[in-house]
């Protein structure tokens, strides 16, 4: 019999366990697209709804997710989530978490730009941009901790403290582009796991 690659188990008995194409649907549609703060806050809601609640993928699998498609040229956010779709159900699931997590957002934002022109004289429209914009930043941080937290345990603190360090200094203060920095983790992480 087949055996899954993500859980090991036989992929008959996945069968039941995996979501249906239509929960996908509904996961994707609501979160993906109605969840304000961008891409980070997206993220961590979608961790909280398909890992805490759900269970439908393990912190490894949606951390492996998350660090392709930050690694993927084009909206990270689409990447991640097809990504997950395609550890849920394959192509099927690939293809509808792209769609429903892209479409809807799609026409939002083409009627939005339609009334900015409108928006910009409104002081009440300004206020709420900027007060959007600092909400964003606290959402940020938190995704940051949503995703690290895991791997933030006794005996790897300091790793993953100096990781992030590493990695904030490469990118504001040398200046290397984060694609690139994401690349150099990758190839440092590889070779300390063969090392070891």
């Amino acid at each position: 019999m087949a055996h899954d690659l993500n859980h090991g188990a036989p992929v008959a008995d996945l069968q039941d366990e995996r979501p249906s194409v239509g929960q996908i649907a509904d996961v994707f549609v609501r979160y993906a697209n109605f969840t304000l703060g961008g891409g980070s806050a997206t993220t961590a809601v979608i961790h909280g709804e398909i890992v805490g609640k759900r269970g439908w993928v393990s912190e490894e699998q949606f951390g492996l997710s998350f660090a392709l498609g930050r690694l993927t040229p084009g909206t990270n956010l689409l990447a991640f989530c097809t990504g997950i779709g395609w550890g849920l159900r394959r192509w099927t699931g690939a293809i509808v978490a792209l769609l429903a997590a892209s479409i809807p957002c799609t026409l939002f934002v083409v009627i939005i730009t339609a009334l900015f022109a409108e928006w910009q004289e409104n002081p009440f429209a300004q206020a709420a941009i900027k007060g959007a914009i600092a909400a964003a930043v606290a959402v940020t941080v938190k995704t940051v901790w949503t995703i690290a937290h895991p791997h933030f345990r006794p005996g790897n603190r300091i790793r993953a403290v100096l990781i992030g360090a590493t990695a904030f200094a490469l990118h504001t203060f040398a200046g290397i582009s984060p694609i690139d920095v994401l690349l150099l983790a990758v190839v440092i992480g590889f070779l300390l796991s063969a090392s070891s």
